[in-house]
């Protein structure tokens, strides 16, 4: 078996992790760091992220593009280590990035590998020791440290940061195991904690899932059992969401949709009823499709409207709506115009589900930013103890936030971790 002591001991080496790893070492020349991850694949969450490309951030990032701890604290974190100190790090390490129309920034290799590759390469010549495949099974805090176990393995650490990920993609070794250890350690975890970033399902029979393949620009909104969106409840509505929509044999997927999907679930954690609401035309309301419908002489519904719609999606609405695409509009009863204005601006959808954990690109919820020292995500329930990346309770939206919060987060955790190494030193 083999036992040593180390300095910082990395327990999971993601995104997270390789950076938290990489940034004690620098932090502190000649600690003993190790980075050490279960995984089969070393980085299978940045090999697969953004189609195979990895969006590594987003040009634009702030508090607001995250969900789950308070914004403020959020905030904090991510000034540490803001946008433009993640562009000259991958600059440094030989990986350039471009910004793309949608404000994401991804290597100009356009290959997630060559991210993986530079992070790896950055943390070797900064001294860390990367163990892999190594699964640690336990930590247990003692005097002056922990003890690190795992199967063929034992380590005394002065310092630990854990950066298991959450659940999401398990495959990758984010199998909520490193949740297993927080609560260990004294920590606690949301009590929900579900796939964010994820695909929904709808029943088999539902009119869109013909629709597959059909992709659309759309606004969403989550709606509680009440109905009206305006209505100041427990299950009010979360924030419109616009983007497209991507029709599926199983369902709905796309940008707005994996986006809307952590709020869909929380609501429905308060609200049984929790469905959503979709503007297929975003910009119009319900009055002013109505009165373009109205005002519209001896025109089809097709012929009206096949410039706003794919003609594919309007056939299938107005089935839904029982109304006559080719018929003229004014020919429509004002009960079946209601009925498709209604349908189009004010679509209601109720997911039977979603695609689960192994399709998830994050989780939402984990262990709450205010159980840690925020000024160096210190636990404040077991001392020396660093948690970052997505293991806390901090989600963001599509588009590369993710990947800056682990950057930011790995870096004050790594550093702190690395200072609170070498005070034991002292």
């Amino acid at each position: 078996m083999t036992h040593q002591t180390v300095d910082v001991v990395v327990i999971g080496a993601g995104a997270a992790g390789l950076f938290a790893a990489t940034w004690a070492a620098r932090e502190v020349a000649g600690l003993k760091v190790v980075a050490i991850d279960g995984a089969r694949t070393l980085g299978a969450k940045i090999l697969v992220a953004g189609g195979g490309r990895c969006n590594v951030t987003h040009h634009a990032v702030d508090e607001r593009d995250y969900s789950g701890s308070t914004p403020i604290l959020i905030r904090r974190i991510l000034r540490r280590f803001p946008v433009e100190s993640t562009i000259e790090f991958f600059s440094q390490a030989g990986v350039i990035l471009k910004r793309e129309e949608t404000g994401k920034l991804f290597p100009t290799t356009d290959r997630a590998r060559s991210v993986l590759d530079a992070l790896v390469s950055t943390a070797h010549t900064a001294g860390v020791e990367i163990l892999h495949p190594q699964r640690i099974d336990s930590v247990h805090q003692i005097e002056n440290g922990f003890e690190v176990t795992g199967v063929g393995f034992s380590a005394f650490a002065k310092t630990v940061v854990l950066s298991t990920g959450g659940m999401s993609l398990p495959k990758s070794g984010s199998d909520g195991h490193g949740f297993e250890i927080a609560r260990a350690l004294g920590h606690s975890v949301t009590p929900l904690v579900v796939p964010a970033l994820v695909p929904l399902t709808l029943s088999s029979d539902h009119w869109l899932t013909a629709l597959s393949g059909l992709a659309l620009p759309a606004e969403l909104v989550v709606i509680g059992s009440e109905g009206s969106p305006s209505r100041r409840t427990a299950s009010r509505p979360s924030i419109p969401i616009s983007g497209a929509v991507l029709c599926t044999h199983f369902g709905l997927s796309g940008p707005a949709i994996l986006d809307i999907s952590r709020h869909w679930l929380h609501h429905l954690s308060i609200d049984p009823g929790a469905r959503l609401q979709i503007n297929w035309m975003p910009g119009t309301n319900s009055e002013s499709l109505d009165r373009e419908l109205v005002q519209t002489k001896g025109q089809s519904l097709l012929s009206v409207l096949r410039n706003r719609l794919p003609e594919r999606f309007l056939r299938a609405i107005c089935a839904q709506a029982n109304v006559d695409p080719v018929a003229g509009v004014q020919q429509m009863t004002r009960d079946r115009r209601s009925a498709l204005v209604k349908t189009v601006t004010s679509c209601e959808i109720t997911p039977i589900g979603t695609r689960g954990f192994v399709a998830a690109e994050t989780t939402a919820g984990g262990v709450p930013l205010s159980e840690m020292a925020i000024e160096g995500l210190e636990s404040i329930k077991c001392p020396r103890l660093f948690l970052c990346g997505e293991m806390l309770d901090v989600d963001g939206r599509i588009g590369g936030f993710s990947f800056q919060w682990a950057w930011a987060s790995g870096f004050v955790a790594g550093s702190a971790a690395a200072r609170a190494a070498h005070a034991v030193n002292s």
